[in-house]
């Protein structure tokens, strides 16, 4: 039966290869289960009903990804976009979760129909290799500095951010910054003798020394500042709590948003989701070494098709954008090339769910050196960018993307300082023959978004 569906011998694998493929890349991603309800938790929503929803999008869109496309690709929260969410939308634009809700969702409608276009695959056959590239290191940048965000490490300041005084508050904020330090070094032993699921022994590891900080008194509970007891409220899954969240985004007030305001937030959403969606499939395809010479994917439509579906879902069950996460190349590393590989990943985020209360608890100095592990895995593409000066027209707007995204604190605009710089820099140059239409018309959009949002 996996041979007909999955064209196993075609692809060159067996079944016990695609399984521990399945089962090193969930290994490896797990961690959203514990990040996302930190992130999104923020804007109010339940913690349990997060991961919840997150667990079962990711089940949604990695077994449509199984099935539609036969790639290896597994599905979850982005990190980047559910930042998005929590931080630009909710924070910042000041919109409740309900609204960015049902933005996601009716953005994702909108992919479901680009995806049955050219549209989405064209935008990503269109973007420079090159450019791809830079894409890819400055999301593990901007993931990696939300890390140190939200480990405690980085602080604002007069120089408007810098180092936590651990002397300062120690036994609250210093320790547990002090313990992010300790679990990134733990994850980065730990990816040094090559252990699967490094990451999320990692967090486990933190945490329990977290508990022992507790004990002993180096860490002391502070509830009304936010620092709350380490040890778990052991039990089963409280399933009633997705009804927080479940079909929430169609409960919105329009007339305390105002349609014209919840156009804008759409519009924001597909932005950042549109590029933000092709950034991370560039980035795990580059990594697993999937993109051919011409720097395309072999069966992207239904790939995005899958990732639209997941995202639209996720909105109803109640999580941010759901997409193809960079971590699916670790399974690829071990032979995973099929469509099976995501089945099996599917199906433990599924049984996740019967463990919400202890993924729930994870402190966030504990997640924090994962989002900072991530950014590393997605940094060493760097190396595959050409600085020279034969290669400038190239290198400049990949570089302008990388450092774009965590200093204007968004991937979209990072894309959009590329895109824009790309097409400027190279028609200066007497280069335009090498740019595609398409790259003027996403220049002029970036241009007009500017101007209108």
């Amino acid at each position: 039966m996996f041979e007909k569906v999955f064209k196993l011998s075609e692809h060159q694998t067996t079944v016990k290869t695609e399984v521990m493929a399945g089962i090193t890349t969930f290994m490896t991603m797990a961690y959203i289960l514990a990040v996302n309800p930190s992130i999104l938790g923020s804007t109010g929503m339940d913690p349990t009903a997060v991961l919840l929803a997150t667990a079962l999008a990711s089940f949604i869109g990695t077994a449509c990804m199984a099935f539609m496309a036969n790639l290896p690709f597994v599905l979850s929260a982005g990190m980047g976009l559910n930042a998005y969410m929590a931080y630009t939308v909710c924070a910042g634009y000041g919109y409740s979760w309900h609204v960015a809700l049902l933005a996601v969702f009716a953005e994702g409608l909108i992919f479901i129909v680009l995806s049955l276009t050219n549209v989405r695959e064209a935008i990503f056959n269109a973007i420079p290799l090159t450019l791809k590239r830079g894409v890819s290191v400055g999301i593990g940048l901007f993931i990696a500095f939300i890390g140190l965000q939200n480990a405690g490490l980085s602080v604002d300041s007069s120089t408007l951010v810098t180092i936590i005084s651990f002397p300062e508050n120690f036994h609250t904020a210093g320790i547990c910054a002090l313990l992010a330090l300790i679990g990134l070094f733990i994850m980065a032993v730990l990816y040094t003798y090559r252990v699967k699921g490094a990451i999320l022994y990692g967090i486990l590891g933190t945490w329990i020394l977290g508990m022992l900080c507790q004990v002993t008194g180096i860490y002391t509970p502070d509830v009304e500042n936010g620092f709350y007891t380490l040890f778990p409220t052991l039990g089963i899954t409280d399933f009633s709590k997705l009804g927080e969240t479940f079909g929430k985004c169609f409960t919105v007030d329009f007339d305390a948003v105002g349609i014209i305001n919840f156009i804008v937030v759409i519009f924001s959403f597909l932005f950042v989701d549109i590029f933000d969606t092709l950034g991370t499939l560039i980035g795990v395809a580059t990594k697993a070494d999937m993109l051919d010479e011409e720097g395309r994917l072999p069966g992207i439509r239904p790939a995005l098709m899958a990732d639209a579906i997941a995202t639209s879902f996720g909105a109803v069950l109640g999580t941010s954008t759901t997409t193809t996460f960079v971590e699916s190349a670790s399974g690829v590393a071990v032979g995973g090339r099929t469509g099976l590989t995501a089945l099996v990943s599917a199906l433990l985020f599924l049984l996740s769910t019967l463990f919400a209360p202890i993924f729930t608890a994870i402190p966030s100095f504990a997640t924090a050196p994962a989002l900072i592990m991530v950014g590393f895995l997605m940094v060493g593409t760097v190396t595959e960018i050409r600085f020279d000066e034969d290669n400038i027209t190239e290198a400049i707007p990949a570089y302008l993307a990388i450092i774009a995204m965590p200093l204007f604190y968004s991937i979209s605009e990072g894309i959009s300082m590329g895109i824009i710089s790309y097409v400027l820099l190279n028609v200066a140059a007497g280069k335009a023959k090498k740019i595609t239409p398409l790259m003027y018309v996403l220049a002029v959009l970036f241009v007009l978004k500017y101007i209108f949002l």
